[in-house]
């Protein structure tokens, strides 16, 4: 038998099956988010940034395609951190990625014991008490080991061969940085065997790094290690530059302060960390518990030439020679 229908109850038949595809989007499933928690700034680390995103790439995920990024960034401040890290969990990501050292993976461990988090930082992860081994991490982080803070003392000697006459060499270090009092002692130790003796001056802002300089030209040191730190990192062109204006012979802990200007670095490749961090393998169910720290084991010694020449400071043949780029 015929069913009659209204043409007001046709309308609505249409309209609702409309709806049809939009409701079997919305029970796909959503695509995962990453939160991102760095110390620093963002700008001076958008080329790491495209690293990460290589190391997503390598392992099938491409943001705002399948996967989606929430970065936080504590511009220097560190006591931010914390509340960074907060937020990332109230948002309820699926992995939480730490840069800048102990401070941020630390912070990220503190808001959540469920989250996975995959940190880098500058010392051994196991001695900080972040991981149970290197192994097996146990818990819920992992990560990259870059060796930035065990590298200070062969940054010294390298100062030292450089510039065998400085014998009041000043070291730069950021008080808020957990790892700087370590650092010092491991430089102040490798000083006394060379016969050096050390100006520890400490800066945790812009105006505290003019300040160093001044102190610097002041105390007519003869040359410079700027310590591991995230701060730092992000005012490379600052540091370059005063260093330049002083004329002061500097070393730092990666390649991009020597790209930048600064005279010589002598570290690891944070854009390779980056990229490892990157990897999408506890996107795709693995735990962080099971996967071993990755410890970055290629060391780089970047010397810029053209800054030599501009400091009057001739390079040795024996440090061209161990040199694995030289910038001209």
């Amino acid at each position: 038998m015929p069913v009659n229908i209204g043409r007001r109850e046709l309308i609505a038949a249409l309209g609702s099956a409309a709806t049809w595809p939009l409701t079997a989007r919305a029970q796909q499933p959503a695509m995962p988010v990453i939160g991102f928690l760095g110390t620093a700034s963002a700008n001076p680390f958008a080329h790491l940034i495209a690293g990460f995103r290589q190391g997503l790439k390598e392992t099938g995920y491409v943001e705002g395609q399948n996967v989606a990024i929430e970065f936080r960034w504590a511009e220097g401040q560190y006591d931010r951190v914390p509340a960074l890290a907060a937020d990332l969990v109230r948002r309820q990501v699926a992995v939480i990625v730490t840069v800048g050292g102990e401070i941020s993976a630390f912070a990220a461990k503190a808001a959540t014991t469920m989250i996975p988090i995959v940190f880098n930082v500058a010392g051994d992860p196991v001695k900080v008490g972040l991981v149970a081994s290197l192994s097996r991490p146990g818990g819920n982080a992992t990560g990259v080991n870059i060796f930035t803070a065990e590298l200070a003392a062969k940054r010294l000697g390298l100062l030292h061969e450089l510039i065998p006459t400085a014998l009041l060499i000043a070291v730069l270090v950021n008080p808020n940085f957990p790892p700087a009092a370590a650092n010092a002692r491991e430089v102040e130790a490798a000083a006394r065997v060379t016969g050096q003796k050390i100006l520890l001056l400490k800066a945790d802002s812009e105006s505290g790094i003019d300040a160093a300089f001044a102190t610097i030209e002041q105390m007519r040191t003869g040359a410079l290690l700027v310590a591991a730190d995230p701060f730092f990192n992000s005012r490379r062109d600052q540091i370059v530059a005063l260093a330049a204006r002083h004329t002061i012979p500097a070393v730092y802990e990666f390649r991009e302060f020597a790209a930048a200007g600064g005279l010589m670095s002598y570290g690891t490749s944070l854009v390779d960390a980056y990229r490892q961090q990157g990897s999408g393998r506890i996107l795709k169910g693995e735990k962080p518990a099971d996967l071993p720290v990755m410890q970055l084991t290629k060391f780089e010694l970047v010397i810029n030439l053209k800054t030599a020449k501009a400091l009057g400071i001739k390079i040795s043949d024996n440090l061209l020679s161990l040199a694995d780029e030289v910038i001209e």
